[in-house]
């Protein structure tokens, strides 16, 4: 039997999980780490290249299959779970939304019964079980509403947002009707190393570095509140380490922007790394940075989505009076990071780029 200090993250080898993982196991040496992934088009193993396979076991499994859980609970004394794994794209939500109230509620649904049986069993054991969800859920804010807080009402747009509001509410149902010990988070915006590239930010990085259009939606007004994935894990951690049970934490980046801003500082900061670096106009040849031509020139504004929310914003004070969560990055300097890692790493992101991404990427923006 493992260590009782060993959790389980589902959805481990994704962005977030994945980024999660190695800080965790960063910070505590003492710490070992099961991680549970499907490994669906998002989830990748290379991910957690580099990482201890002795103290982070992999398993290949499906959140729903809830013996699976049950087991690994069993075999591993596990006593937390932090719980990432969830379809996550809106625009997939759209166009084939079965996949998402199948993954982000039966799934949730299904930890939360393994939970439930191993942990409450007889007198029960002490142990947390951490669900990570979004701001999405409460809707869309008007221009000079004020940021979502832990209380605001509900109001998901689109069925991914439906799909995790309902994991949620799941979550909660569970602590106040068989008193799991559970917590919740709600971030903003995402963005940093490993993140698959059909979000906004490695989507405009790497099509600036393969001179591909830049698709921007409607006005490009639209204004999300930008979250390094490296703050968002250290709020997940405190969350655990001192959040209190029942509770919810949203976590945010306090960095609201309009997508046209985040698309002009993306093309700006390609246009520089060229600039200092001759070699990149050798390995993309058709970029426009590469001919000493702004990328910029590659925007293009293509048909809103529907549905498309106008505003998101957190308010971050009760995570901050709580639990001392405070972001370390400024846009800037995460964003700065961001783009040194692609850049960086481009046998990475060549591996997750197969022909069926490719074809989704250019049947949903390029020949719009």
């Amino acid at each position: 039997m493992s260590d009782p200090r060993t959790i389980l993250v589902t959805g481990g080898a994704g962005f977030i999980g994945a980024n999660f993982v190695r800080q965790r196991l960063a910070a505590d040496a003492n710490e070992s780490i099961v991680v549970l992934d499907a490994l669906t088009y998002a989830g990748n193993r290379t991910n957690l290249a580099g990482v201890d396979p002795e103290r982070c076991i992999f398993v290949h499994g499906d959140i729903r299959d809830t013996a699976l859980v049950e087991r690994l609970l069993r075999e591993h004394a596990i006593r937390t779970i932090v719980h990432f794994a969830a379809e996550s794209h809106v625009d997939r939500s759209i166009t084939g939304p079965d996949a998402f109230i199948d993954t982000n509620v039966n799934g949730t649904h299904s930890l939360l019964k393994a939970a439930r049986t191993v942990w409450l069993a007889g007198t029960g054991v002490p142990h947390r079980f951490h669900h990570v969800s979004t701001d999405e859920v409460y809707g869309s804010l008007g221009p000079n509403d004020p940021p979502f807080a832990e209380n605001n009402q509900y109001q998901p747009n689109s069925p991914y947002s439906a799909s995790k509001a309902a994991s949620d509410h799941l979550v909660r149902a569970y602590h106040h009707t068989f008193h799991l010990e559970v917590t919740t988070t709600n971030c903003s915006n995402n963005y940093g190393p490993f993140q698959f590239p059909e979000k906004l930010i490695p989507l405009m990085l790497l099509h600036c570095l393969h001179g591909k259009p830049l698709p921007i939606y409607g006005d490009g007004m639209n204004v999300r509140d930008w979250l390094h994935v490296d703050d968002h894990c250290r709020g997940i951690t405190l969350a655990l380490d001192k959040g209190r049970p029942g509770e919810v934490y949203n976590i945010g980046g306090e960095n609201e922007r309009p997508n046209l801003e985040i698309v002009q500082r993306i093309t700006a900061s390609i246009d520089a790394a060229f600039a200092a670096d001759p070699s990149l106009a050798a390995r993309f040849p058709t970029s426009p940075a590469a001919n000493g031509n702004p990328c910029w020139s590659l925007v293009t504004y293509v048909k809103d989505r529907p549905g498309h929310d106008r505003r998101y914003a957190i308010d971050p004070r009760k995570a901050q009076s709580e639990l001392g969560y405070r972001p370390h990055e400024t846009f800037e300097t995460g964003l700065a990071k961001t783009v040194a890692w692609y850049l960086a790493n481009e046998r990475w992101w060549r591996a997750v780029m197969d022909g069926s991404y490719r074809q989704w990427i250019e049947h949903n923006y390029a020949t719009r």
